[in-house]
């Protein structure tokens, strides 16, 4: 399996949250070692050590001169400091644990890594009537599918039918780069939106020039304006449905 993309992680609400904890853990721990030996003329061993036993800080200065008062109230800002930071860490974990947040995570990443073994699938952008149906057949056909879609209820809902996705937006390059549009052979269009697929494509022809990009938009207009922005093919769902219903005339 291969690894979750470093951007994918970094982009993981529940990871963003715990890595501010966290720093500032390691800032207080940082400014502690490098107080400490500045203040009391210890090595960074020794220093380490006083923050894991602060006792140690009077056993030092009774065999040694210095400012002991000085580095005593030291201690206690950066022991308070520890304490603070440490609840915070254990808050943030706790919650996101009971609030299912991390069982979301989990997933999400587990998902990033299935994307990240793909080659030559689709990624179909928006899992609404249209995208769902775009999915459904490719998966019927033996295609791997990877859907981006930035509404929890329609990301959930892909989730839920077996199909891996990406939640965010797709006209964003990073998002495009988690659904793993460089091994693509195609990119669909298929928000109800047809600005916003446009701008699908032009994102898309950026990142891989040579991947195929079909889009979905309102009328011929709008057709005209994807095609100058680098779309192969451009779908228009109500022309579609009319030649049909006369096909079947």
């Amino acid at each position: 399996m291969a690894p979750v993309p470093l951007g994918g992680l970094l982009r993981r609400p529940l990871l963003r949250h715990a890595l501010r904890p966290i720093a500032a853990f390691a800032a207080v721990v940082l400014a502690g070692v490098a107080g400490f030996t500045a203040l009391g003329g210890v090595g960074v061993v020794d220093a380490l050590f006083w923050l894991l036993d602060p006792t140690s800080i009077e056993l030092h200065f009774q065999n040694h001169d210095g400012p002991a008062t000085l580095v005593k109230g030291y201690a206690i800002v950066v022991l308070t400091g520890l304490v603070l930071t440490g609840l915070w860490t254990g808050e943030t974990v706790l919650t996101a644990a009971f609030g299912g947040q991390m069982r979301e995570e989990l997933r999400a990443m587990q998902q990033l890594s299935t994307i990240g073994d793909l080659d030559d699938h689709v990624v179909v952008c928006g899992y609404g009537t249209f995208g769902k149906t775009v999915a459904r057949s490719l998966d019927d056909a033996g295609r791997d599918v990877v859907v981006v879609e930035t509404q929890e209820a329609q990301y959930d809902q892909a989730i839920d039918d077996g199909v891996l996705a990406v939640r965010g937006d797709a006209r964003r390059e990073e998002t495009l780069g988690d659904a793993g549009i460089e091994r693509a052979s195609a990119v669909v269009g298929a928000i109800d939106d047809s600005n916003a697929n446009i701008q699908i494509v032009l994102a898309a022809s950026q990142l891989a020039p040579t991947v195929r990009l079909v889009v979905r938009v309102g009328d011929e207009t709008d057709e005209t304006l994807a095609r100058r922005a680098g779309a192969d093919e451009v779908i228009i769902p109500e022309v579609v449905s009319g030649e049909r219903v006369s096909t079947t005339l």
